[in-house]
């Protein structure tokens, strides 16, 4: 299996448990202080463990090009996003969020496809309308239409709308650092939204409950964030955003087995849509012959088909090794993602 899979499988598997513990945890604490405490253990956590794996401070070289695209993916993605999803989880159940965040796979892959120009094939479209129709299912209501409170829900599809933004602006700096990109983000959209929280009235909880949501911060946010940045290097942002699409399903299964909320048939049949529109994602294969246009950029990579170069310093000749480096330009045919060196147009 590709690399860049499992670190989007594992970034879902670390924000769908997030959720519904977000919920449980929330119970207590205003939607924008618990959106930025979250944010603020992933920033804190994130910073630390550069720190130490740097041995101290260093520069990491961000282009100013660079910057407009990881402010405006803090900005979507850090500060708008999970202030629209605690806001929907007050009025949503953790299964039916948990859900429902499958959109955001959706919206990222639209936007990917419309403005980023991404490539889009037939099963890969197919998936996504079957993802949108559980959506549809998921947030229909069972009760009368004027009794339904679509607050939730709605909440929740604006918080997808805004990570599917900040998926797509990520993308433009996934070659960078991927523990600096994900630490500046926590630490930023944290601090944003604590000093918001704090300035409409809220209060800090107690360190029985601040202790754990920082903690639930750094993995859920933090630790998924730096894995799904290196699965947008290798997969583009529509292909990450699908396998990322896994995560609502560990979601709902915690709300349901651990925290014992209610299972409906809309539940189940949103879930046999949502997972053939996965399993589509999943199983989806692209070849085709392809122009690589020369390019200069630095990031971790093994000397392979697509990086032949010599070096300016010494170095042993194997493994993979981080610095920048300059492509030739180049026509070949080969399976392969709109990663940082397919993002050509079809």
């Amino acid at each position: 299996m590709n690399l860049s899979v499992l670190y989007a499988l594992a970034a879902a598997a670390l924000f769908g448990a997030s959720t519904p513990l977000a919920k449980l945890l929330g119970a207590d604490v205003s939607p924008v202080l618990l959106a930025g405490l979250l944010y603020l253990g992933s920033g804190l956590g994130l910073t630390i463990v550069r720190l130490v794996r740097d041995r101290g401070w260093k520069q990491v070289g961000l282009a100013p090009s660079e910057w407009p695209w990881l402010l405006g993916a803090i900005a979507f993605g850090g500060v708008l996003g999970p202030v629209a999803l605690m806001f929907g989880l007050t009025g949503t159940s953790g299964a039916t969020a948990s859900l429902m965040l499958n959109l955001e796979a959706v919206l990222t892959a639209l936007l990917a496809w419309v403005v980023f120009k991404e490539n889009a094939d037939r099963r890969i479209v197919c998936g996504m309308v079957a993802i949108i129709a559980g959506g549809v299912v998921l947030a229909w209501p069972v009760e009368s239409m004027q009794a339904h409170d679509w607050s939730g829900p709605f909440a929740v599809c604006t918080a997808c709308l805004c990570w599917a933004i900040d998926n797509n602006l990520t993308r433009k700096v996934s070659a960078t650092d991927a523990l600096f990109v994900a630490g500046f983000k926590g630490l930023v959209a944290g601090l944003v939204n604590c000093s918001l929280a704090l300035f409409m009235g809220s209060r800090l909880p107690d360190l029985s409950v601040l202790a754990p949501t920082l903690a639930l911060g750094f993995l859920g946010y933090g630790v998924s964030l730096v894995l799904f940045v290196l699965a947008l290097r290798g997969l583009g942002s529509a292909r990450a955003g699908a396998y990322f699409s896994t995560a609502p399903f560990l979601g709902a299964a915690i709300a349901i087995l651990v925290m014992g909320e209610a299972v409906t048939i809309s539940f189940w049949a949103a879930a046999v849509l949502m997972g053939v529109g996965v399993w589509l994602h999943l199983t989806e294969s692209h070849a085709h012959e392809h122009q690589h246009a020369p390019l200069k950029h630095g990031h971790r990579h093994v000397h392979d088909e697509h990086h032949q170069h010599e070096h300016s310093f010494e170095w042993s000749g194997t493994g993979a090794h981080s610095h920048v480096h300059e492509h030739a330009q180049i026509r070949h045919s080969h399976p392969h993602f709109p990663d940082i060196h397919h993002r050509h147009t079809h």
